[in-house]
């Protein structure tokens, strides 16, 4: 039984999209792109080198341009902050005094749990404090 080439790339991209579902890894993907590339040509009868060539062509150029554009989206920030992180920064008001073990504070029109970042310093009711960080339910502040 002889079997045409175009059927063996199909093989290959089939072979190679099975461990990127698994292991998620794109490049697996490109390759797999390549190898249908590859199947193109076979079956436009062109022969085992320029079949090669395609796949290698294909493959090579989505890592090279589309792997970057991927890394760079992936490394990207989301412009909001959300939850814990947009409380960052933000002010917040004294209820109770605030010192190294402990206190209240009312932000974002919640009433949290607080201390001091430096733990010799207190804050009084009424006075304005910044949030450094959120450490579980407690907003540490200065």
């Amino acid at each position: 039984m002889d079997i045409d080439a175009w059927v063996w790339w199909l093989v290959a991209a089939v072979g190679l999209g099975i461990p990127l579902v698994i292991t998620a890894m794109p490049e697996l993907g490109m390759l797999s792109v390549g190898a249908v590339a590859g199947a193109v040509t076979a079956g436009l009868g062109f022969g085992v080198v320029a079949q090669v060539v395609v796949f290698a062509a294909v493959s090579v150029a989505l890592i090279a341009v589309v792997r970057p554009i991927a890394a760079r989206h992936s490394a990207q920030r989301p412009q909001h902050a959300t939850g814990v992180d947009a409380l960052r920064g933000r002010q917040a008001v004294v209820l109770e005094r605030v010192d190294g073990d402990g206190g209240r504070i009312k932000l974002a029109g919640e009433v949290w749990s607080a201390r001091a970042l430096d733990a010799s310093h207190a804050f009084d009711p009424g006075e304005q404090v910044d949030v450094v960080e959120i450490d579980g339910a407690t907003a540490v502040v200065m």
